[in-house]
């Protein structure tokens, strides 16, 4: 059965001149890519699908579909600028309250939905990864509505946007020189600024893309390895080495190709903190929700800490779930953690005989808002910075709630959590110069001035949960991923069984029977209706390979992970079905 696409409703475009609709565009293939600029697999999505759109000019029309997961990103000032900031080259489509999200039946971040040029839908695919799926599709089915006559091509209806020159874009961290000079990792600029005394720009260091953080070593294992600062290159998927005396910079991990399952090679994901710690550099990898070393001496790369599942799961460092850490600040025995996708800080503990992580503040994936007191109550939402104060205490840069927070520790256990400055541009990360907190005010494009000796205030605030609708489920249900191969491609289960299915749930006590791994994409699992309400992690990973097989044949593993939040209700629907990717029957 053929479905129709529903039309496209939000409260207004970017990017383009006016509305438009999917009658304005019949004759061409349209794919909506949904999308939140919070998440880092939503900016994978981005870079993924440059080279379909523009093998594919003319005959195919990109559209984002913004459907925010925090508060912060329903603010369309700030899509604007998330627009900017992520280069977005297509149309967008500005969705706060996920009216179209909903019309698609969407479950996760991101979903991309093929349109034909008949309006129909052919394809949708949940998560990253899907770009050669895509391509796929589009050749083949350009060539049948070619025949058809019901392909017309026509001109992008994207318009770039304005932007005003400012000596920072979009600034993300920030590091000070031991002479009072600063440098700065300039996202927006691809470029590593370093700026005097005074504030003036002094050099500019490129080759870089949206680097995001900067580790300065300490002199003599700069002195060792000839270079002084360590740069994590988020989209470029490198560490890079950075020389001050003479501006030199060189690779030190990475292809500059994005890691992906199954990768065996030199790779990174998103790369977007480093942090000198226990004699070695610390590296959150973002784009898998781990943390990695880099041992500047011999060059090794390791992965430290997480499984790669996205949440907030504390326990040994190999067992837990991290979700896009982004910033890191080492203190004694610990490295604090701020976890942006959970709304979490937390910490790495040393002092025992193995590394544990433990959570100061956060409940997990949908939970965040403003609120002040015992950290264990106390509410943030996406913090992409922390910082060391000299007292002990940790500055959060609670970013999409426009603040700096102050989390006390006492004893060393996490105590009050107080507001030391609000009304800021999306702070990403900060540091200590004499009596202030220098804070990187991203959104504003400039580092501005906290004074340390100002009193916190203490507020209620507001409390939230990611408005995704709940999906109601029976106590016994069918989940059903489901996968069907790229034109072209077949199963690829030559080393294997060629599919991967994980489901969890929190609180775990959800699941009473079909939890954990196995390699059939379709299971059933026993709920606990008296736990009542919940979210299911789901992660599917199935296998593809080029149908003619022979030596050089492409091989490709697509790879979604899922939290559904669900609601255990007598008579509701058995079947869930979360598609990982293929053509619509």
């Amino acid at each position: 059965m053929r479905v129709r696409a529903p039309e496209l409703v939000g409260r207004g475009w970017l990017n383009t001149d006016g509305p438009l609709h999917l009658a304005d565009l019949r004759g061409r293939f349209v794919l909506l890519d949904f999308w939140t600029f919070c998440c880092i697999n939503c900016l994978h999505v981005l870079d993924e699908l440059k080279p379909v759109e523009e093998k594919h000019a003319g005959e195919l029309v990109v559209i984002g579909v913004h459907s925010p997961k925090f508060v912060h990103e329903a603010d369309p000032d700030a899509l604007r600028a998330a627009v900017e900031r992520y280069s977005v080259t297509h149309p967008v489509l500005d969705d706060p309250e996920l009216v179209t999200w909903q019309a698609y039946t969407a479950r996760a971040w991101p979903t991309l939905v093929l349109v034909d040029p008949e309006g129909y839908v052919v394809g949708q695919y949940a998560g990253e990864g899907h770009a050669h799926a895509i391509d796929a599709l589009l050749t083949e089915l350009v060539a049948e509505h070619r025949a058809k006559g019901t392909l017309q091509p026509g001109d992008s209806p994207y318009v770039p946007p304005v932007v005003e020159p400012t000596d920072l874009r979009f600034p993300a961290s920030a590091v000070p020189l031991p002479d009072g000079r600063v440098l700065v990792a300039d996202a927006g600029h691809d470029e590593v600024v370093e700026l005097g005394a005074g504030g003036g720009v002094l050099r500019r260091f490129g080759g870089f893309r949206e680097p995001n953080g900067l580790c300065l070593l300490p002199e003599d294992v700069a002195a060792e390895v000839g270079y002084d600062v360590v740069v994590a290159d988020t989209v470029g998927h490198r560490l890079h080495g950075l020389a001050l005396a003479d501006g030199s910079t060189r690779v030190l991990a990475g292809d500059g190709q994005q890691l992906m399952p199954g990768d065996g090679s030199d790779r990174l994901s998103s790369p977007w903190d480093v942090a000198w710690w226990r004699d070695r550099v610390w590296v959150a990898m973002a784009g898998i929700h781990q943390l990695w070393t880099f041992d500047p001496r011999t060059g090794v790369v390791e992965v430290a800490v997480g499984t790669g599942n996205e949440g907030l799961l504390d326990g040994p460092a190999p067992e837990a779930w991290l979700a896009q850490t982004s910033r890191l600040a080492p203190d004694g025995d610990r490295l604090w953690l701020a976890d942006s996708e959970t709304s979490s800080v937390r910490w790495l503990d040393a002092s025992g005989p193995s590394l544990e992580v433990r959570t100061a503040v956060g409940t997990g994936l949908f939970d965040f808002g403003f609120r002040d007191g015992p950290a264990d109550q106390a509410l943030l939402q996406h913090p992409l910075g922390v910082t060391v104060l000299p007292d002990g205490s940790v500055a959060v840069c609670d970013t999409y709630n426009g603040a700096v927070r102050r989390l006390a520790v006492t004893a060393g256990e996490p105590g009050e959590v107080t507001t030391l400055a609000t009304g800021l541009a999306e702070p990403s990360a900060a540091y200590v110069d004499g009596p202030d907190l220098v804070v990187v005010e991203s959104g504003a494009h400039r580092l501005a001035r906290v004074p340390l000796g100002s009193a916190g205030t203490r507020t209620e605030g507001f409390a939230h949960s990611t408005q995704r609708p709940v999906t109601e489920v029976p106590a016994t249900l069918e989940l059903v991923v489901s996968f069907t191969p790229p034109p072209g491609q077949k199963v690829d289960d030559r080393f294997g069984p060629p599919a991967q299915l994980m489901v969890e749930a929190t609180p775990p006590q959800l699941v009473r029977e079909g939890g954990g791994r196995g390699t059939d994409l379709t299971r059933t699992i026993v709920l606990d209706p008296h736990v009542g309400d919940g979210v299911l992690h789901v992660a599917a990973r199935a296998a593809s390979c080029d149908a003619d097989g022979g030596e050089g044949a492409a091989c490709h593993l697509h790879q979604q992970d899922w939290g559904v939040p669900v609601r255990v209700v007598a008579g509701a629907d058995g079947r869930l079905v979360l598609p990982l990717g293929g053509v619509e029957a």
